[in-house]
């Protein structure tokens, strides 16, 4: 007799589960380290698109959807020089030969970005450019002529890197800071619309760091020359000299600038410090006769007699070994040899207060002074303050014109509405290659509640028997925001003062400054929202020549005109397909509610479309493209 199967009691105890079966390593390609998924794409594919992020130093590509750049290289090659500046030559022929050269190394890394790098088509691949506010309008027709007409893709996309830095983070509210190598750029954010009317610029950025740490390396740095064989070698001390300006090229000072600088606190508090029993800075003003500033702000100080920063050029256009530190004084009649006895103030300053070591370097010898006797490298003595306060220079307020980091941010804050100023204060993004200097972030932000909470000097009478005239404030109504300024990628913020800040300060994923607005880049072009997008056939459609044999009644139009002036200089006629905020004017406001966009305005959230420039806030969603 068969007894029947046993019924479950109850419901629980009955837990049918699928066998597990372990997959076979071979029987998926992966598709990507980023991915734990399956998904065929980048080298696989066609759907994800090419980013790249063009700066005027270093290039950063990659394709879409992953965590990070396939390849970071310098774009001028291993000589580390830029390749492109903040001045064009006024000259007409100097000017086509610089485009000239300029067109032939963008079509050189941009062949062998798909080429080499990426080793995919370019004329089945969409192109990402994310591009800076302020890049100059012949880059962009240069790079977007290179890439429809010389590699045929089939699209290319503007994207502003401020807006992308924010979308890495989750964000889509914020205030950017770029600092890279030419120019730090400060721009507002609001409901992913760039507010580029309030943007705010200074030259106070990587390649103003660099000119300043040359200088300095010229007057405090020590070199030593490599060793001789046979009994006519001498000892280190009689082979250390001053350092020959040959020695410090762009590599060996971004070299020196990666790996061994970084931003020291400020020295406002250390000065004023009870106890100290070394001399202040006024006993060392007063045993001499130069009249130094006052000590309350040593960093006024150096910027006030040191201007080694306003050549354009590092070491390529400094080759004389009669480089002058003090290219331009601020006061008439004043000598160079008693400009370096105030650096030398300074650097006895500098060093009383500092305890970071020295380093050395090696570095090969100048060719003027290599012999065929000696053995091996020269070495660098790079003194331990020059690599903590060589930073000074970006964190100084100069003239109008090169104000400080925390000067154009808080002057930024105060173009936007004030309804806006406390949102845009407690979500502030730092972003730039400059920025990753060790203590750079917590060092801003030092400096902007420093810049907000100083008292304004006072003011003396205009004349004698007249009172003297009101203090000008000029931070006085961002005071109340003190304790709501956050840095969102801040890796030690301080103590928050509200809960707006809490909740904002440091709270951003851990990702480079750098590749911050790449990763934003990668996750548009991932999410399809690439930008205010240009076909290739739109960009054929507005080929001036094709133009001007479709319509011969335009010959004596003034647009004919400029055509035939730019053919006769041999310069290339620009197409106003590209966007552009600085060339079409700005609109009356965003649409409202309900209501669809004109058919003469974008509305694309990732561009920043010229559309939105400018426009007061509003409730409708930015409409991504």
């Amino acid at each position: 007799m068969t007894t029947a199967p046993e019924t479950p009691r109850s419901k629980a105890a009955f837990n049918p589960s699928t066998p597990t079966t372990s997959r076979i390593s071979s029987s998926h390609v992966q598709s990507s380290p980023h991915y734990t998924t399956t998904r065929r794409h980048s080298l696989y594919g066609v759907e994800d698109r090419i980013v790249i992020d063009p700066g005027s130093m270093i290039w950063k590509i990659g394709f879409s959807g992953e965590g990070r750049p396939r390849e970071v290289f310098y774009a001028g090659g291993k000589s580390a020089k830029p390749l492109w500046g903040l001045k064009r030559p006024a000259d007409t022929a100097k000017r086509v030969e610089e485009e000239t050269m300029l067109d032939y190394r963008l079509e050189q890394n941009l062949r062998s970005l798909f080429h080499d790098s990426l080793l995919t088509d370019p004329k089945a691949r969409k192109v990402i450019i994310i591009e800076n506010p302020l890049l100059p309008l012949h880059i962009k027709e240069a790079l977007a002529r290179i890439l429809f007409e010389n590699l045929q893709v089939p699209s290319v996309s503007f994207a502003s890197s401020h807006l992308l830095s924010l979308f890495a983070v989750g964000r889509i509210t914020g205030l950017v800071l770029d600092c890279g190598f030419l120019e730090s750029v400060v721009l507002p954010i609001f409901a992913a619309r760039p507010l580029f009317s309030n943007l705010r610029t200074t030259p106070l950025a990587g390649q103003r760091f660099l000119s300043h740490l040359r200088s300095l390396l010229l007057l405090f740095g020590t070199y030593v020359a490599p060793t001789s064989p046979g009994p006519a070698n001498l000892p280190q001390s009689s082979r250390s000299m001053r350092v020959p300006p040959e020695i410090l090229t762009n590599e060996v000072l971004e070299e020196i600038k990666t790996r061994c600088c970084f931003v020291g606190e400020s020295l406002v508090s250390g000065f004023s410090e009870p106890g100290d029993s070394g001399p202040t800075p006024d006993d060392s003003v007063a045993s001499s006769d130069i009249d130094m500033p006052p000590s309350s702000d040593p960093a006024q100080s150096e910027s006030e007699f040191s201007f080694a920063g306003r050549e354009s050029g590092v070491s390529s256009q400094h080759d004389s070994s009669e480089y002058s530190v003090i290219s331009t004084p601020r006061t008439a009649g004043r000598l160079e040899a008693v400009s370096e006895n105030r650096l030398q103030i300074l650097a006895d300053m500098y060093m009383r207060h500092s305890t970071t070591t020295d380093l050395r370097l090696r570095v090969e010898p100048p060719s003027s002074m290599a012999s065929s006797n000696s053995l091996g490298f020269g070495t660098l003595i790079i003194p331990g303050w020059i690599r903590e306060r060589t930073a000074e220079v970006l964190f100084e307020g100069g003239d109008v014109d090169e104000g400080s980091l925390a000067e154009i941010i808080l002057d930024a804050l105060l173009k936007v509405p004030v309804d806006l100023r406390k949102t845009l204060a407690s979500s502030i993004l730092v972003v730039g290659g400059t920025s990753m200097l060790p203590g750079f972030i917590p060092r801003l932000q030092a400096e902007i509640l420093r810049a907000i909470s100083l008292p304004p000097l006072p003011r003396p009478p205009t004349r004698p028997g007249r009172p003297a005239p009101p203090q000008y404030d000029r931070y006085s109504t961002l005071r109340p925001l003190i304790p709501y300024f956050a840095i969102l990628n801040n890796p030690s913020p301080p103590v928050p003062l509200s809960d707006r800040a809490k909740n904002n300060a440091g709270k951003a994923p851990a990702f480079s400054p750098a590749t911050m607005a790449w990763i934003g880049g990668s996750l548009a072009g991932a999410l399809k929202t690439g930008g205010a997008e240009v076909s290739r056939e739109k960009w054929d459609a507005a080929d001036p020549d094709k133009q001007e044999d479709a319509d011969v009644s335009m010959s004596e139009s003034p647009a004919r005109s400029r055509q035939t002036q730019s053919r006769t200089l041999q310069l290339p006629i620009p197409r106003n397909v590209l966007p552009d905020w600085t060339r079409i004017p700005l609109s009356v406001g965003a649409p409202s509610v309900g209501i669809p966009p004109s058919s003469g305005g974008s509305t694309s959230a990732v561009a920043g479309s010229p559309g939105t420039r400018g426009a007061q806030p509003s409730t409708s969603r930015p409409i991504a493209v």
